[in-house]
């Protein structure tokens, strides 16, 4: 586990890292708490707890099992080996230098597996990895995205250019032996850069798209989806999140930053469950992601009370104020890089009832509650997700109220 670069707290008891993430919040919440004199604390950090069923656990809950088999997408850079095979597993921590894995205790059940026989058939193919240095070769990266409530998984084969010899020959021998995987897509990123992904993504071989379910909402995910990798704990969080919407009839939703719409359309859905009808606007600058969030909707029953707008959410907010709207609710769940104080403006122009920010970077989660705080708003409700367990990483829902209410 020092080697690969990941879970640097796997040989932690799973109790004692849940309550160094709760320290770890309260130290860095209080300031902005005590400045603005709030009446909140930091709830107990809601863990990963051993089924669905089980629901979450907290520090204060015995036994803790540790968690294990949670994370749904795998994926694995390839470099040549020196007989001209295909090397591949994780990068070696601040390295570019790869580490074998035969297994991967957190990754889903036989994920690793298959991509470690992904690197084994490229070889017999004779597809060439890609060199870094020489800017050579073909194959970059393969990803696995795995269905957590379905059997679908899909793989993507991230190559550096369009046209590559025997990789249909590659995608059909292993669609052959894994029939499980759906889909089988090609993506082309000619740059150099870090990033896996590049701009184009051809289907190789079955459906463009796999299926999986949160929250008894299904979703359709494709190669360029973002779609969380720990769906037992994305189903912890975005409830929480749902619960601090107080949905109620007839209340107009904004889901800001809404990517392929999983967030809005799960409150959507509840509020539907519980007899409510509301109204779900979601913005997203990425065109495909709006269309995927389109598709979703139809799948779920709810495109006659959702509209998915690919704009920019800052602009779209701001038109939305000068003409009247009515925003009852309004979701964020911005990059890691949070918000920007025009956003903040703009969304506390519309004076919603409530709003709720999730955020995979807690020191830019303060950053921008301080700017909500200046601007009328104060938090009701703090709640850290453990998202990935063994790791330092955090995830924070925060629920705001105008502070005149």
């Amino acid at each position: 586990m020092r080697d690969c670069g990941g879970c640097e707290w796997l040989g932690l008891p799973y109790r004692k890292q849940l309550k160094r993430k709760h320290a770890a919040m309260i130290e860095l919440y209080e300031p902005l708490i005590g400045r603005f004199g709030w009446n909140v604390h930091v709830d107990d950090a809601l863990g990963m707890g051993p089924s669905r069923e089980a629901g979450p656990v907290t520090a204060a809950d015995s036994p803790l099992a540790s968690p294990r088999a949670f994370r749904h997408k795998a994926s694995t850079p390839f470099a040549p080996g020196p007989h001209g095979e295909v090397r591949c597993g994780f990068f070696a921590r601040g390295t570019h230098t790869i580490v074998p894995c035969p297994a991967c205790p957190v990754e889903a059940p036989g994920a690793r597996e298959l991509l470690n026989e992904v690197a084994r058939l490229a070889s017999d193919f004779g597809i060439p990895a890609y060199d870094e240095d020489r800017r050579q070769g073909q194959l970059r990266y393969a990803v696995l995205r795995c269905g957590w409530r379905t059997n679908e998984s899909m793989l993507t084969l991230v190559t550096r250019t369009r046209e590559v010899p025997h990789l249909d020959a590659l995608a059909q021998a292993i669609a052959r032996e894994h029939p499980g995987i759906v889909t089988i897509a090609q993506n082309v990123n000619p740059r150099v850069t870090n990033a896996i992904l590049g701009g184009e993504t051809r289907l190789l071989h079955g459906k463009p798209r796999m299926r999986d379910q949160l929250l008894d909402c299904t979703f359709e995910i494709s190669p360029v989806s973002f779609y969380q990798v720990n769906p037992q704990q994305t189903e912890v969080l975005y409830q929480s999140a749902i619960e601090g919407m107080q949905l109620r009839e007839g209340d107009t939703v904004l889901d800001t930053y809404c990517g392929s719409g999983t967030i809005g359309l799960a409150a959507a859905a509840s509020a539907r469950a519980n007899g409510a009808h509301v109204r779900l606007i979601g913005v997203e600058r990425n065109v495909e992601g709006v269309r995927d969030a389109q598709r979703n909707a139809q799948v779920n029953g709810l495109e006659d009370m959702s509209d998915f707008i690919a704009r920019d959410a800052t602009e779209y907010m701001r038109e939305a104020a000068e003409q009247g709207l009515n925003v009852d609710v309004l979701i964020m769940d911005p990059p890691r890089a949070g918000s920007a104080p025009a956003f903040v403006e703009a969304a506390t122009t519309l004076r919603p009832r409530r709003i709720v920010y999730i955020s995979c970077n807690p020191v830019t989660h303060v950053r921008d509650l301080e700017q909500f705080g200046e601007a009328g708003y104060r938090v009701d409700r703090l709640t850290p997700v453990d998202l990935f367990p063994h790791t330092t990483h955090t995830e924070m829902i925060a629920t705001l109220t105008p502070a005149t209410s």
